[in-house]
């Protein structure tokens, strides 16, 4: 093996190095058997109620990069928030801690590369997807509505019964909501008259 004389020094400066820190306690395995961080001790810490199912198990989202975490006192600057743990919520009256593995993996599809962030329009005829704002996409969606409502809205039936119904739109809400955003919205539809509906019942 070739070796220089600069190089040959390095090595042996290393060497005495590595073992006078040796001798003086400061082994590898004894630094690497010491206690770590709590890896959730200045994450911000948020509630969440599943949304894959009715069940509506509770949830404990954990993220980093925070501006501020008024639990820990950790601040964070010129960093991007990012979710990096989800447990079970041990006082949630439905799931008292318990997630099912959809529940439990919710951490990678929060996490996707290929998730949708914001709403998107395809054109009638078009190829691609297009983005655009949230208040253009909720516009266009009040005027679809509007629109089929005037044209298929029945007041009457064959027999002269007021019915008062809308039959070609139908509303599927999810079961993230609260029982008090379910009753809402279903005091909504139904004033407009809608009978389509599904509605993933939670607590």
């Amino acid at each position: 093996m070739q070796i220089s004389r600069r190089k040959f020094f390095k090595v042996c400066a290393g060497g005495m190095a590595g073992t006078s820190v040796a001798m003086l306690g400061f082994a590898p395995a004894t630094a690497l058997a010491a206690p770590r961080e709590y890896k959730l001790l200045r994450a911000k810490e948020s509630r969440q109620t599943c949304t894959y199912c009715s069940v509506s198990c509770g949830m404990l989202m954990y993220s980093t990069g925070t501006p501020s975490n008024t639990i820990s006192g950790h601040t964070a600057t010129n960093t991007r928030s990012k979710l990096f743990h989800i447990e079970g919520d041990p006082d949630h009256p439905i799931s008292r801690g318990a997630l099912c593995p959809k529940g439990a993996g919710a951490l990678d599809f929060v996490n996707s590369e290929s998730r949708t962030l914001y709403p998107e329009y395809r054109a009638p005829g078009s190829d691609k997807w297009e983005r655009i704002s949230w208040q253009d996409a909720i516009k266009r969606i009040a005027r679809l509505m509007k629109d089929d409502r005037d044209a298929n809205f029945v007041e009457k039936n064959a027999e002269g019964n007021i019915v008062n119904r809308w039959t070609t739109t139908g509303i599927m809400t999810a079961s993230a909501i609260s029982n008090e955003a379910a009753l809402l919205t279903h005091k909504w539809i139904r004033m407009l008259g809608m009978l389509p509906v599904c509605n993933q019942a939670n607590t």
